[in-house]
């Protein structure tokens, strides 16, 4: 494969050793942190180059194939095959690159990452969870119950190397300020900082407000709680996390936040996700969540 060769936006002394984590230590991001660098490119690019068994956790969330228009450089409409070729490609590097216990999380419409999630299996991937992620933004469908989650897979790479138990605030109604379940007639018995998070998530807000995501790109955006919960929940400070499809820049955000280390490709966005991560004007979504140690 050819050297990538990147155009710096930003690189100094204290700026994250990307090249320790490279098979090919010339090539340069397009920019880079303290914590973590971004490379402008497709992720075929890059992920080939990234080391053996050196990240801990992967999150993807690749395009979906619904022929959406992100930018010149991205095909959003293959036929069937190729886009289920193509993902598993970029999945095998991922899971090459994956540390013995680590964690991959991909994030797609059920209808593919029913497939995906079979492949992830074949190459001895161990299955964790299928999380549910709701959603209110579709339209019914002709024929076809109504569409109302997202698909968030969460497999490891054998026994996971890190789990740490998330808890979520005990629901209250807003109107009078009660509390919305019984909980069987166990509520006593609870656990004072919440309750274990579920694999339905039915609290992620959407990202709609401009104050919550980048006005140079006006595709989806992911809310920076379901990061939260992947980093997490996966990871401790200092671990390494690669995410191939950078989009708006969500991922690395919630990163250099968290104290944990980045490495990340985006085919068209690269500009704004830098200027997410320098300016500090897109706002995360409140997070009540409580993390165990």
């Amino acid at each position: 494969m050819a050297v990538v060769h990147q155009p710096k936006l930003r690189w100094g002394e204290r700026d994250f050793e990307v090249a320790a984590y490279l098979k090919e230590r010339r090539v340069q991001p397009y920019y880079a942190t303290a914590l973590g660098a971004l490379f402008d490119c497709d992720c075929m690019e890059i992920l080939p180059l990234v080391k053996d068994r050196v990240v801990d956790t992967v999150f993807a969330d690749p395009p979906f194939n619904l022929g959406k228009e992100y930018g010149e450089k991205c095909n959003d409409k293959r036929p069937n095959s190729e886009y289920l070729e193509w993902c598993f490609g970029w999945v095998r590097e991922c899971v090459r690159a994956l540390k013995p216990g680590g964690a991959l999380f991909l994030y797609n419409l059920p209808k593919w990452n029913i497939l995906l999630g079979a492949y992830l299996t074949s190459v001895g991937m161990e299955f964790r969870h299928w999380i549910a992620i709701e959603i209110s933004a579709c339209l019914p469908i002709p024929g076809r119950l109504h569409p109302s989650h997202y698909s968030l897979l969460y497999f490891t790479k054998g026994k996971p190397n890190t789990f740490r138990r998330i808890r979520t605030p005990i629901q209250t109604c807003r109107h009078c300020g009660g509390e919305v379940r019984d909980y069987g007639g166990h509520r006593d018995a609870m656990n004072p900082k919440g309750v274990n998070l579920k694999d339905v998530w039915t609290d992620i807000p959407p990202v709609r407000h401009w104050k919550f995501k980048s006005k140079g790109r006006l595709a989806n955006a992911l809310s920076t709680k379901i990061l939260d919960r992947v980093v997490e929940m996966s990871t401790a400070p200092g671990d390494l996390v690669l995410d191939p499809f950078g989009g708006s820049g969500t991922t690395f955000a919630v990163c250099e936040r968290k104290n944990r280390r980045w490495i990340g490709m985006e085919i068209e966005f690269c500009r704004e996700i830098a200027e997410r991560i320098e300016g500090g004007g897109i706002h995360s979504h409140k997070n009540d969540d409580y993390v165990d140690a």
